[in-house]
């Protein structure tokens, strides 16, 4: 028996392919910056009057996976707790740095410093609240903020990518804060080695 939701869910899961093969290409943002929407301003991206990502599970994941990889595959998107690299939370609305994430890229800089192989993406996810396309954005900005701080830590950019799937891939699923706090992140996939050229 079909219901009228599963239209909206093969349009969100073709959006996620999307997605996918966009963060594929190499490149240091979420989508071509002529298709992402207009950055808000710095006084409403901080206020809390926009929006913002999704709702929750249990199973965790192995670093190497990336978060549309998990949901492709029925598993949630939960960085493991024996990863190496840490995720990075966010207030409402916000995509600056809190002292609390800060420690946690320093943290994650100074593995990255002693595996200089390693190249990761950093996604950028959001809670439920707000638009598709201002949850795509305020992702991309958070994982821009957290490898822009990498980076003054001495991680090398090239070492680093982004990409952002707004609220499209939550860790939690329940409607109240202490979920909706745990799906605005960063979230750290250890990519796979390139050949040596």
């Amino acid at each position: 028996m079909k219901t009228q939701a599963q239209p909206a869910v093969i349009a969100m899961l073709c959006g996620l392919a999307a997605l996918l093969a966009q963060a594929c290409a190499p490149s240091t943002t979420a989508k071509p910056a002529s298709s992402l929407p207009p950055a808000p301003a710095a006084d409403s991206a901080r206020s809390g009057s926009a929006g913002e990502g999704q709702r929750g599970a249990t199973k965790e994941s192995p670093t190497g996976r990336s978060s549309l990889d998990d949901l492709k595959s029925g598993k949630a998107p939960v960085t493991s707790a024996v990863s190496p690299l840490k995720d990075v939370f966010f207030d409402f609305d916000r995509y600056d740095l809190s002292a609390e994430a800060r420690s946690a890229l320093r943290v994650n800089a100074d593995w990255l410093k002693q595996n200089p192989a390693a190249r990761v993406e950093i996604e950028g996810h959001c809670d439920e609240r707000g638009t598709n396309e201002y949850n795509l954005a305020l992702g991309a900005k958070r994982a821009q903020a957290a490898r822009e701080y990498l980076v003054t830590l001495g991680v090398a950019a090239e070492r680093l990518s982004t990409t952002s799937f707004g609220e499209e891939i939550p860790v939690c699923r329940d409607a109240n804060e202490s979920c909706w706090k745990q799906n605005r992140r960063a979230r750290f996939v250890i990519a796979p080695s390139r050949p040596a050229s």
